[in-house]
């Protein structure tokens, strides 16, 4: 089978979602991670051979879907692919302002959303590099971001808020070494850190969306960095354990 005609399979799988979606909304968000933009942009990845076929959506935002997809070596990847019309416009810019990776671009929307696109994939390269569990990024292009699947054959790892965790005391210290990896040897605050954004693969954490993810020198990032651990805070006291956030924060900071 030629990839042009597993490219034809694809679309006709992308029409038979649309069919599936008897609410309108759901049909509208379909549509606007499906637009001809975006086909041709999703063709290339399948003529370079990055990508074979796409399977199922594991989630959809109000950014993007995420979806599981096979390479041509039949190994299992998640392709992400933000939406160019998000209505988060607004709340992504704040997140963009103040990196000099991405100067100037924060007043135009096509340009942002080409921008944290990029900005997601160059954070997990930063996280993985300096030992953060993060999904290993695969390649990148334009707003379509390809990486690690983080699931089994039974299906995609849940969010850390649907599970039963059996040591939460070790699960609390190992995500906080994360974020102080993160601050100290990648110079970055994740932004959003909160049980929807750490799934659980078998009892392990991995870190995920961090497209939001800023550099220390981002004005807003030691505010972004008291969210994230107040955030675990909030967590783990509902699980019998009790976080000193600024003990945390000294940690984390190295002073």
């Amino acid at each position: 089978m030629t990839r042009a005609d597993k490219y034809h399979i694809f679309e006709r799988k992308i029409d038979s979602w649309r069919e599936r979606r008897k609410d309108a909304d759901d049909r509208k968000s379909c549509d606007s991670v499906f637009d001809k933009q975006n086909l041709l942009r999703i063709y290339k990845l399948f003529s370079d051979g990055v990508i074979d076929q796409f399977e199922f959506p594991i989630s959809t935002g109000k950014e993007g879907v995420v979806f599981s997809v096979t390479t041509p070596d039949k190994s299992r990847v998640a392709v992400k692919i933000y939406r160019t019309s998000t209505s988060s416009f607004r709340d992504m810019a704040k997140y963009v302002q103040g990196d000099p990776r991405f100067k100037g671009i924060t007043t135009n929307r096509r340009k942002l959303i080409l921008a944290w696109a990029a900005k997601e994939y160059r954070n997990l390269q930063r996280l993985q590099d300096v030992g953060v569990r993060v999904p290993k990024p695969i390649a990148h292009h334009q707003n379509i971001v390809v990486m690690e699947y983080i699931g089994t054959d039974e299906g995609p790892a849940p969010e850390m808020r649907e599970v039963s965790i059996e040591d939460p005391d070790s699960l609390s210290r190992e995500i906080l070494d994360f974020t102080k990896l993160a601050y100290q040897k990648a110079e970055l605050v994740h932004g959003d850190l909160s049980e929807y954004n750490i799934l659980m693969l078998g009892q392990k954490p991995v870190i995920i969306d961090v497209g939001q993810t800023v550099l220390l020198g981002h004005p807003m990032a030691e505010e972004f960095l008291v969210r994230d651990v107040m955030n675990l805070a909030r967590f783990f006291k509902r699980r019998g354990i009790a976080i000193d956030v600024e003990k945390e924060l000294k940690e984390i900071r190295g002073r």
